[in-house]
């Protein structure tokens, strides 16, 4: 049953909205040295692998235990499990508590771990599921098929990691774990090399194989790190089993819609991998779209987890302890303030991505197996990714705010009816427009958008208002900041092409110089028009590295 929310003249103030933002800074800092060695990682990919056969066969068979991660782990597991599990640390003893980390772990190994046999079993099947258009290259198929296999298991110790991540956050450590994907992205890279092709002769393993293998040794280091801050909580994970505890069974109250909302997700990610799969480019054949996608859309997760993973990661136990403790308008402030702070962070990103795209791209991707063909093509797909930037964000607060209210039957609805409107736009967009794979990317960030506007109207509804007025003025002074910034940076960009050239050491220059300049035009701009927040978001975004360089 949805937790009742009672009205209070509480007030969290300024403060109370420093410390949420402080909180996001720590985990954007985090995120941020996450996403960049994520990049680094696809880098090392893209240079060994290019955008073709070997590298499409690798990301299917990375892709399906990621499809199933959102299921069971950072998706649903998260969303069910915080707003309980912090539910307990506020009403009950931490013992209770403890006890219901145990019984949730418990469940997860046996659940997840199942999910992970059957994936193994069945590879050939989900591959021909994702990508029917593998079937028609054997080698590629089979080459999914094993990559599946092999990568599987990195399902069950992400949902452990998912599992610690939540508890560190329902207690207010965000560092640690925010920082648990850099460790992920290290390992993988470092074991993928070394097994692949420092020892692969030795070891009869081929490169893409190697790389395949320390993507599950990867995930283990990513659940190793956070280790020792679970222990000095004092919790201490053993066996227990009670399907019938009231707390369990809140959680898998909550996790039934949840799992059918993101699996309602995941069926949009498959439907659009299988349109790629099936795209014809007349410069690679079949071989390219699904590429291109994923190294695009794999550069958009640093804008989303620097700004709407980090806020939602600081707003989810804040707003879970306000609905815990029935303060109804400390919960509709929170919530304000951090769509807010994702508006403002946000939107220059999108506008950014789209203006910079190929300086980006080709600055970090093109070389070796990767062409300027590739490089023009994955900046394409990335800004029409971009434009639903925003919308992406703005779920990754909303969703989690029904789960603190009890409520999962409402988003589970919303992403139900995304799979009609992601059909429907991503059909259109490749026979009708014939846009290819940019079509793909823009019927994605439509469904990002058409999910933000729903939830966002039915919460509003649901909770008497979300300060709308405040929200829509800051949002007409962001939109118009962005834009004098984009304005700037796009003639900036244009003339360091036409004197740096547009080799990777002109792109570099071109970012060096235009990205800078764009934060400066957008900081005076947000401070000329009245957007206080942008001096907050500053303190509480540069204060981790303000703290080192004092110490």
């Amino acid at each position: 049953m949805p937790i009742s929310l009672k009205p209070t003249e509480a007030d969290p103030g300024a403060s109370g909205q420093e410390r949420l933002v402080r909180s996001a800074g720590v985990v954007s800092l985090a995120v941020f040295m996450s996403r960049i060695t994520g990049l680094l990682r696809e880098s090392v990919m893209a240079r060994l692998f290019g955008a073709g056969l070997i590298y499409d066969a690798f990301m299917l068979g990375f892709r399906i235990p990621n499809l199933t991660r959102d299921l069971f782990a950072e998706g649903a597991l998260s969303s069910a499990f915080v707003p309980i599990f912090t539910e307990y640390l506020t009403t009950r003893s931490k013992e209770e508590a403890g006890r219901l980390v145990n019984l949730v772990g418990s469940a997860l190994i046996l659940i997840v771990g199942t999910v992970c046999a059957l994936g193994v079993l069945f590879a050939p099947t989900l591959v021909h599921l994702l990508a029917p258009g593998y079937a028609a290259e054997p080698a590629k198929f089979q080459l999914a098929v094993t990559m599946t296999r092999v990568m599987f298991p990195f399902l069950l110790l992400v949902a452990l990691a998912a599992l610690v991540m939540g508890i560190l956050n329902a207690s207010n450590i965000f560092g640690v774990p925010a920082l648990a994907s850099t460790f992920f992205n290290i390992g993988s890279v470092g074991f993928g090399i070394l097994l692949g092709v420092v020892f692969g002769p030795d070891l009869h393993l081929t490169r893409i194989e190697g790389m395949a293998v320390g993507v599950v040794l990867g995930g283990a280091l990513q659940l190793i790190w956070q280790l020792p801050s679970l222990h000095r909580l004092g919790y201490r994970v053993r066996p227990a089993f009670h399907w019938s505890d009231p707390g369990m069974v809140r959680i898998l109250r909550l996790m039934v819609p949840a799992i059918l909302g993101n699996a309602a997700v995941q069926i949009n990610v498959m439907v659009n991998t299988n349109f790629a799969s099936t795209i014809y480019d007349p410069r690679t054949g079949l071989d390219g779209p699904v590429s291109w996608l994923s190294y695009a859309f794999r550069f958009m997760q640093l804008p989303l987890g620097l700004f709407g993973v980090a806020m939602a990661s600081a707003t989810l136990p804040s707003i879970s302890r306000s609905a815990a403790e029935g303060r109804l308008d400390e919960f509709r402030r929170t919530l304000s303030h951090s769509l807010g702070m994702v508006f403002l962070l946000t939107i220059p990103s999108s506008l950014g991505l789209i203006v910079l795209g190929k300086s980006i791209i080709g600055a970090i991707y093109q070389g070796g197996r990767f062409h300027l063909y590739d490089t023009e093509q994955t900046a394409l797909a990335l800004s029409c990714y971009a434009i639903g930037l925003t919308g992406y964000a703005a779920i990754k607060i909303l969703s989690p705010a029904f789960y603190a209210l009890g409520d999962a039957r409402t988003p589970m609805l919303v992403s139900l009816a995304s799979i009609a409107v992601n059909y429907a736009a991503a059909d259109s967009m490749i026979r009708v427009a014939h846009l290819g794979h940019a079509g793909l990317a823009l019927s994605t960030s439509a469904v990002a958008l058409f999910g933000f506007l729903i939830l966002f109207g039915i919460l509003r509804g649901r909770i008497g208002g979300i300060y709308g007025r405040t929200l829509a003025a800051q949002l007409a002074k962001v939109a118009a900041a962005a834009l004098a910034m984009a304005g700037v940076v796009a003639l900036s960009s244009h003339f360091m092409a036409a004197h740096a050239g547009i080799s990777q050491f002109g792109r570099l220059a071109d970012l060096a110089v235009s990205i800078p300049l764009g934060l400066a035009v957008y900081y005076a701009a947000c401070r000329a028009l009245g957007v206080t927040d942008i001096d907050m978001a500053v303190r509480a975004f540069t204060a981790p590295i303000r703290r080192r360089l004092r110490a």
